[in-house]
């Protein structure tokens, strides 16, 4: 089933004309590029996170929002038309295709769907994969400007939890400052709540149904008459769980530099435990 502007299911890209992009996030083991390598869509394109959906790490944090003509390029490198469906996926559970979703929608392209399970879903179905380069295709007219979604900055970030719900949607031991296996400092923005990304998501990275989805998000406290961001380590998977909102018609801004971005000044303050 396609919902419009979010996700559609394996089945939905039968004779559907849209152009296919593979953008893969990894920590560990072989970089995204190999990976698709390895196995992709067939007729899909490679976006690459560092290149295309950031900017250079710095105070913005690991993985700052990209700058927009640079953006712009990738896309239309990529063969993104003004008119284009687009549809993106990664390996599964949508931790970097959201964050392309998200882009794409802060620039004015609201025909951008998420392929729900990616290619965890899309093997799982039988479907073939291949191993060939897809043909460079023709560079695409498309001309997004960002601004259509909203985003937080740190100073909203530290005031939010006094009006509203921020969102840490990193694995519990990280939020309470167990381990920090990435980021030089552990612990969490003061005030967030916890909510691991991985609590949207089925087995196989497909999203729950929306009646799952609202139960979790209405025990976090997240309302539609409160405002809401979320953040991550780096503003990339915190975008998973803004589309998950999306799903269940609730809205929440993306804090870009999020964790890695908070301990950029060491005079904020970090708070650890549940």
């Amino acid at each position: 089933m396609i919902r419009p502007g979010l996700l559609l299911d394996v089945a939905d890209l039968d004779g559907l004309d849209a152009v296919l992009l593979d953008t893969r996030l990894t920590t560990t083991g072989p970089p995204g590029r190999e990976q698709y390598d390895a196995g992709h869509l067939p007729g899909a394109v490679y976006v690459d996170l560092d290149d295309d959906l950031a900017g250079a790490p710095g105070p913005g944090g690991r993985h700052p929002l990209p700058e927009p003509a640079r953006f712009v390029a990738a896309m239309r490198r990529s063969g993104v038309r003004r008119d284009s469906t687009v549809v993106v996926y990664d390996a599964g559970p949508a931790t970097a295709a959201a964050r392309l979703w998200w882009l794409l929608r802060d620039h004015g392209h609201a025909d951008v769907l998420v392929l729900d399970g990616g290619l965890a879903a899309w093997v799982a179905a039988g479907r073939p994969v291949s191993t060939e380069p897809s043909r460079p295709p023709l560079p695409g007219d498309w001309t997004g400007v960002p601004g259509h979604l909203t985003a937080v900055d740190d100073t909203d970030a530290a005031a939010l939890p006094t009006r509203g719900v921020l969102l840490d949607v990193r694995a519990a031991e990280r939020f309470r400052g167990d381990t920090e296996p990435i980021d030089a400092v552990a612990g969490h923005v003061p005030g967030a709540v916890n909510a691991p990304l991985t609590g949207n998501t089925d087995d196989l990275g497909r999203f729950l149904s929306p009646e799952p989805l609202r139960s979790r998000f209405a025990s976090l406290g997240v309302r539609a008459d409160v405002p809401v961001a979320a953040y991550c380590g780096s503003g990339v998977t915190a975008c998973q769980t803004i589309l998950a909102l999306r799903l269940v018609e609730l809205d929440a801004a993306l804090y870009p530099g999020s964790w890695s971005g908070w301990i950029s000044d060491p005079t904020r303050p970090v708070a650890t435990g549940a």
